[in-house]
């Protein structure tokens, strides 16, 4: 499958990429942590592009840091910002709001 990374969310400490927010080639939306994305793309069974403003895709690929953590890396382009840090933030879904629970003692209890 081939997935065009749109969004990202980062380590707030750091530049570091939590997940990729992608669109598939039908168009369905899919959100995958960077682990994920870095598995698919080392075991051949999907690649990642950006798309940059002119519409030229630039590839992503697997990069390993000097203290040997892995990372996804756009090719080199030239361009500046780096691809994959410029694209806009993913819009995270809101945690559920569970109401706290009121209790009221039966009237059986003194109440």
């Amino acid at each position: 499958m081939r997935y065009r990374i749109t969004c990202i969310l980062q380590d707030l400490h750091h530049e570091r990429i939590q997940s990729v927010g992608c669109v598939d080639q039908t168009g369905n939306q899919h959100r995958f942590t960077e682990a994920e994305a870095i598995s698919l793309i080392e075991s051949n069974q999907s690649t990642f592009y950006v798309e940059r403003p002119d519409g030229h895709p630039v590839e992503v690929f697997v990069e390993t840091s000097s203290e040997g953590h892995k990372f996804l890396k756009t090719e080199a382009d030239g361009e500046r910002p780096n691809n994959l840090l410029s694209l806009p933030r993913c819009h995270t879904q809101s945690p559920v709001v569970v109401p706290p629970r009121t209790f009221t003692p039966a009237r059986s209890h003194g109440a």
